[in-house]
């Protein structure tokens, strides 16, 4: 074989590896976290999460008088069976405490309990004390039933998901949708609506500063986006095109060679 005809093939490998490849140092996240020792940093970003106008409120009575803490949890979500399964057919529609346009709920008996503004376990102590003529020694639990992350783009497993911790983190989330592709861009955005604002916020993962960032703890609704790189776009159908027309490219001039 000619000297020409493998320094074709070598251009070809080349071409061929370049779409293919993803450079190592995009790859890794927290780069700048040391690995030789442990560090330790105080935990000030987080701040709770507060009920909103439109959220959905699954809140648990207990009390002395089983019968009368049964009307209050009229409401709740019920499993379907014994499997343990939320029945949520339209005989056992789910409806939870809903909070309206002026931050209320509305409770049997008490009638409306402003809820926006507060966590849910100061609003818990906030309807225990509401109930009390109703009922003997109660004990509320409050949930969200619409706390929801969405998670897009180049990940293993992007969809939506319901959120049961409070104190969520990106990084979780992340982990929730099977983490990033070795395609996906490290630094990712952010989407949330608070207060009427839709703020876009671009997180670095390659970076330790996102555990201090104010938005590494998810609030409801929040998208996360991850952006695939070049290579994964040159890693769909059109590869496979390119590639073909290199190859045949170079198969017009190692014939045209050996002329």
């Amino acid at each position: 074989m000619k000297l020409k005809h493998l320094f074709a093939i070598f251009i070809a490998a080349l071409v061929l590896f370049n779409l293919a490849c993803t450079p190592y140092k995009n790859i890794p996240y927290f780069q700048d976290l040391r690995r030789d020792s442990i560090t330790t940093e105080d935990i000030t970003n987080y701040s709770p999460v507060t009920i909103q106008p439109g959220d959905q409120l699954g809140l648990h009575f207990t009390s002395l008088n089983v019968e009368a803490s049964a009307l209050f949890n009229y409401n709740l979500e019920r499993p379907s069976g014994g499997s343990g399964n939320l029945d949520r057919s339209e005989q056992n529609a789910v409806v939870g405490y809903y909070v309206d346009t002026d931050g209320n709920i509305v409770l049997p008996l008490v009638g409306k309990v402003k809820a926006t503004g507060f966590t849910t376990t100061e609003f818990a102590k906030v309807v225990e004390e509401k109930v009390l003529p109703y009922l003997t020694k109660p004990t509320v639990s409050v949930r969200y039933q619409n706390f929801k992350v969405s998670v897009l783009g180049d990940v293993r497993s992007p969809n939506l998901f319901n959120i049961y911790n409070e104190r969520t983190t990106v990084s979780e989330v992340l982990s929730m949708a099977g983490d990033l592709n070795i395609t996906g861009i490290r630094r990712v955005v952010l989407i949330r609506e608070l207060e009427g604002k839709r703020q876009y916020i671009p997180l670095d993962l390659t970076s330790k500063n996102i555990f201090s960032s104010p938005y590494y703890y998810v609030k409801k609704n929040d998208v996360i986006y991850v952006q695939p790189n070049e290579q994964r776009a040159a890693n769909d159908g059109s590869t496979f095109q390119r590639a073909s027309l290199v190859i045949s490219v170079l198969s017009v001039v190692a014939v045209l060679l050996t002329r």
